[in-house]
Order: C-alpha cells, then sequence, then structure tokens
C-alpha cells in the first residue's frame, strides 16, 4: 500500500534569545496537522518564496542535498512563515542557519519535507515580547526555556530538535545537520555533510 500524501516543501524559524529560549506556540485544536501541538513558526514553501535570509555556503550545499528545492525558497518560506504566525519581521538577509531536516512518516493527513533553521531574536528590529500582531495560526506564542519547553506538548521531532538546539546553542557542533528521511518504505537517519 502505498501513501497518496504529497510530500511539500516547508520551513520554520527556531528563533532563540538568551537563557537560552525558542519561540513556540500552540497549534489550534482542530488544526488538520498536529493538533494542539506546541511547534515552532512555519509553514510549507508557497511558489511566490523567493531570496531571502544569509547562509553560510555549507549550510546553501547541505540545502540543496537530495532536494528540488532551491534554498532561497526554503528561507524565503521560513521568513514569511514566521512574519504571517508573530509578525516578527527578520531582515531579508538575517543570519539563518540550517539544523535539521525532517520528512513527516507515512500515515499523517499531511506530510512535509521539513527544514528547521535557528536564528538569533535580536535581529528582530521590534519589541520581541509584543505577541500582539500574532494570527491566531499558533496559539499561547511565548518564549520558553529549552528544558521547561520539553515539558510542552510536542512532536516527537521537535523533542529532537530541541535537543540538537540545545547543542548548538551550548557550542557542542556536531558534523552536518540530521535527516530524518521518512520518503522511503524504510526510515532513515543520516547527515547532511
Amino acid at each position: 500500500m502505498t501513501d497518496a500524501v504529497t510530500i511539500r516543501a516547508a520551513a520554520s524559524v527556531i528563533l532563540w534569545r538568551a537563557g537560552p529560549q525558542v519561540l513556540m506556540g500552540q497549534r489550534g485544536a482542530k488544526a488538520v496537522f498536529m493538533p494542539s501541538k506546541y511547534v515552532f513558526p512555519g509553514g510549507g514553501v508557497d511558489a511566490a518564496d523567493h531570496s531571502a535570509g544569509h547562509l553560510t555556503a555549507p549550510c546553501h550545499a547541505r540545502l540543496t542535498q537530495h532536494s528540488t528545492v532551491p534554498p532561497e525558497a526554503l528561507t524565503g518560506c521560513a521568513l514569511r512563515e514566521l512574519a504571517e504566525e508573530t509578525a516578527f519581521h527578520l531582515p531579508p538577509k538575517a543570519a539563518m542557519r540550517f539544523i535539521f531536516r525532517a520528512i513527516t512518516p507515512a500515515g499523517a493527513p499531511r506530510r512535509f519535507d521539513a527544514r528547521f533553521f535557528l536564528t538569533a531574536a535580536d535581529q528582530i528590529p521590534a519589541d520581541r515580547d509584543d505577541f500582539s500582531g500574532a494570527t491566531d495560526e499558533l496559539n499561547h506564542l511565548h518564549w520558553i526555556g529549552l528544558s521547561e519547553a520539553r515539558q510542552l506538548d510536542l512532536p516527537f521531532i521537535t523533542e529532537i530538535i530541541l535537543s540538537e538546539v540545545a547543542a548548538l546553542l551550548a557550542g557542542k557542533d556536531q558534523p552536518g545537520v540530521p535527516f530524518f528521511d521518512n520518503h522511503g518504505p524504510v526510515p532513515s537517519f543520516r547527515r547532511l555533510v
């Protein structure tokens, strides 16, 4: 039996600030995908998404591995989704680090090939505690410490991503970018180097 759900390219921004804290929000209880789960701002790539954000050469190269989606569309998507869901606008050339990739497992009502970008919140020129312009796509939008975040109702993959974020912010770089690949019949894990 094959999974008829199309896998859509997606991108998320993991905003972090001193503490360290990350910005997370809760999806609505009636959402088709990951209802009531706490997630990072993000969503699917649109045709209009284009160049935004600044990537190092290694990040750019890793984004092109096993992908037909231009890296510029992924960073553009990440910044657009952040602005739509939080009203936070990062500058077009904000420094972004590609830190994780995961494909939603078969059987989910929607599937994404999601890339996650770690970005320092101090690049946002506005008040980073003002959520008054946020949409209702993410409820309970707030900054939370990494250890406290693990107490939230999280998707499994987000727990793994939080561990990666904690290691990176502590200066413990690993070779390459973790990739949970659920595209084929047998899930696999590898690092994009």
